[in-house]
């Protein structure tokens, strides 16, 4: 039986099938029909039932997009996809696809795929942090999603950020309503939006990390507060799951310093004489999404 993952963004919808070594023997991408329920459910259906027609056999299915299923309403909730949320988006599938289907947030198929074959490959406990337009994360322990009874675990990035320095408090304004949340100062936008506080110079993230590495002494600053900061909100993690392996990704996850310098800046924090989480690199990029969407059924 193939394993089919589905990632439904917000801009494009993409498939894969695996065989159950793990082996892509599919993978298509569609553009994401715009604000249209109806349209976006005949999408993902068509995607699924191509599949098994060209590949000659029937699959289960897995689905990763932003938001969550709310436990008490049964229907999804804080998608950037609008036209999604208050739907009973997993009844209306298993209804077009005849079969059960198993939906979890994007952070959460970022997780399971680096535990599964990816970068956190054999641990036991992986916490994958996804560093982009946005701040999410997603936990596998021993191969299964961790989503907790409100289905929230890992929202990592709508915590305050730990032991804010005064110039710190109360933070910048985040979109869920409160200040000062993690996701407001490391996403790359957080970046920028330091940046062009401390200088008046306003700059993309990818230049201030660029500039940084070639000795400009402002993109310096701005970087370093950056490191610090995230090293302050992976301490946390550390202390509250202790996991054996942290798994970057998005765009931040990118920049090769990161491994070096994170781990020495978090090990005053850790409440440990020694810190044996290993911080790594994604192996599977822009892929994992899709790609832990097949694994929610397992190896």
């Amino acid at each position: 039986m193939l394993r089919i993952g589905v990632d439904l963004g917000g801009t494009k919808i993409e498939i894969i099938a695996l065989a159950q070594d793990g082996r892509e023997l599919l993978r298509r991408r569609v553009a994401t029909p715009k604000e249209n329920y109806g349209e976006i459910l005949d999408a993902v259906a068509a995607l699924v039932r191509d599949a098994e027609a060209e590949l000659g056999d029937r699959g289960t299915v897995g689905i990763g997009t932003p938001g969550s299923i709310s436990r008490a309403t049964g229907l999804l909730r804080g998608s950037n996809s609008v036209c999604l949320n208050g739907k009973p988006i997993r009844a209306d599938l298993e209804a077009l696809l005849e079969r059960e289907v198993r939906i979890t947030n994007d952070a959460n198929c970022f997780a399971l795929s680096e535990a599964t074959d990816g970068a956190g490959e054999g641990a036991d406990v992986v916490f994958g942090a996804i560093l982009g337009t946005g701040v999410g994360a997603g936990i596998a322990v021993r191969g299964v999603v961790l989503e907790g009874p409100n289905a929230i675990a890992g929202e990592w990035g709508h915590n305050p950020l730990p032991w804010p320095r005064d110039d710190e408090r109360p933070g910048p304004a985040c979109f869920c309503g409160r200040y000062g949340c993690i996701e407001t100062f490391v996403s790359g936008p957080g970046l920028e939006h330091d940046h062009l506080h401390a200088t008046d110079d306003t700059l993309k993230s990818h230049t201030i990390v660029a500039r940084a590495e070639m000795g400009d002494p402002a993109c310096e600053a701005t970087f370093a507060r950056y490191e610090d900061r995230l090293a302050r909100a992976l301490a946390h993690v550390i202390n509250l799951l202790d996991p054996d392996v942290i798994v970057l990704g998005g765009g931040m996850s990118n920049v090769e310093r990161l491994y070096r310098t994170l781990p020495t800046l978090w090990e005053p924090r850790v409440f440990s004489d020694r810190v044996d989480t290993r911080l790594v690199r994604h192996r599977h990029g822009d892929s994992s999404g899709v790609r832990g969407a097949a694994w929610l059924w397992g190896r």
